[in-house]
């Protein structure tokens, strides 16, 4: 599995992503600004990893706090802390893993301890975000491997994998273990995911490097793949579920959802309880981010549409839970109805 990010001798080394499928770049920081823009712009995404890449970022401005901003070592946080929840607004796991380290520093503030010791517990506790996501994700690829048979054909959408987290992934840690631990043969389908690519740069990319055989396909193409009988089941991530089951996800997904019910093929949900907002009752109080209109007006780096026209580019889109046939979840397989059983396992997470 990759190794898209990692603390390493009081630097945070992370994989560029906006450079593949075509280079392989890693960038090495001690600025905790160049992890912020990377989450802005990409470089370092998908809803788990940019929890550990944010967790990381608060450690990096721990370290600069006590260099340049002892006086004010405490405010500084607030901050960087501020600076890092403002980069992208729909990715839950964002300010889940901000609030993690916030109560540490906070808790450290109140309590006198010194800006040294602060930044160490800082450190340690993005260490250990880090570590709890790579068994975060190893258990949802076990939990899911077991709705995977044999033979079977499983379209993807998006980028839900070793390159979304710290390892294995969520909707693609589920094809992983069936197909290399548990040795099933599977056809698996990508989207390419306009208008950024994602399926067709870095899932195709990833997959292959684990030898599991893939074929891209255009996401308007998913819904005749269907009615031809040539999908059994569709897995995708998630950024934020609310805590009646809905789901918000990559731009797209939706229209999935909606074509596997009118097929009759299970549409199912792999992701993190940090991913699940028990605070947002429906989808319809997700925040979705908008994007820049120019990543419309691209194909790659060539424009494909004519100056002066406009263009709407939401990064995400919402799921209702009535389309969803399961969640798949690092404590189990969550089956409708799921208010009561988010809200539960998030009680006892």
């Amino acid at each position: 599995m990759f190794k898209t990010i990692e603390w390493k001798n009081g630097q945070v080394r992370f994989l560029d992503q906006r450079q593949l499928p075509l280079k392989e770049y890693f960038i090495e920081t001690n600025d905790f600004r160049v992890v912020a823009q990377a989450i802005s712009n990409l470089g370092l995404r998908g809803a788990p990893l940019i929890g550990v890449g944010a967790a990381y970022g608060m450690a990096l401005g721990a370290q600069e706090g006590l260099k340049i901003h002892l006086d004010r070592f405490y405010s500084f946080l607030e901050s960087v802390d501020q600076t890092l929840r403002s980069t992208r607004p729909t990715a839950v796991n964002l300010f889940w893993a901000l609030d993690r380290m916030k109560k540490i520093w906070k808790d450290a503030e109140k309590q006198g301890v010194s800006p040294k010791k602060c930044a160490e517990e800082l450190i340690e506790e993005a260490i250990t975000i880090h570590n709890e996501d790579i068994e975060t994700n190893q258990n949802i690829a076990k939990q899911g491997a077991s709705l995977v048979e044999d033979q079977d054909a499983i379209l993807t959408h998006c980028n839900a994998g070793a390159l979304a987290c710290s390892a294995w992934g969520t909707a693609l840690g589920v094809i992983y273990w069936a197909a290399l631990q548990e040795r099933k043969k599977l056809t698996v389908y990508a989207d390419e995911t306009r208008p950024l690519l994602q399926g067709a740069r870095l899932t195709t990319f990833e997959l292959l490097k684990n030898h599991i055989p893939v074929t891209l396909i255009t996401d308007n193409m998913a819904g005749y793949l269907m009615a031809q009988g040539r999908v059994h089941k569709i897995i995708v991530g998630a950024d934020r579920i609310a805590a009646n089951g809905d789901t918000a996800n990559k731009i797209g997904t939706y229209s999935l959802a909606v074509l596997a019910s009118h097929h009759h093929i299970p549409f199912y949900i792999a992701a993190p309880l940090s991913t699940i907002d028990i605070h947002i009752a429906s989808g319809e109080d997700i925040p979705i981010e908008e994007r820049e209109p120019e990543e419309v007006f691209h194909f790659g780096e060539s424009r494909t549409a004519p100056q002066g026209i406009e263009a709407w580019n939401p990064a995400f889109d919402v799921t209702p839970h009535h389309l969803i046939r399961a969640i798949i979840t690092e404590k189990g397989i969550l089956y409708p109805p799921f208010v009561e059983k988010l809200t539960l396992l998030k009680q006892n997470e």
